[in-house]
């Protein structure tokens, strides 16, 4: 569980980074070019970094599951 850590920490602070500046737009305290940079970096960072160590491991009747 302690190697997973590091990563959970990465993916609240890639979540933070795409919540956090649209908050601080709504204060005025940051510009809204700011907010988009700021947003789309967040987003792509918790897409690459939570389903690592999110990853499930296969139930015994997955493969009767269709889709």
């Amino acid at each position: 569980m302690m190697k997973l850590a590091p990563l959970q920490i990465a993916s609240l602070i890639a979540l933070a980074a795409t919540i956090v500046p649209s908050l601080l737009y709504f204060a005025g305290l940051i510009g809204h070019d700011a907010v988009n940079v700021a947003a789309l970096v967040g987003t792509i960072a918790w897409f690459i970094v939570t389903p690592i160590w999110m990853g499930r491991t296969a139930s015994i009747d997955d493969q009767e599951v269709q889709i």
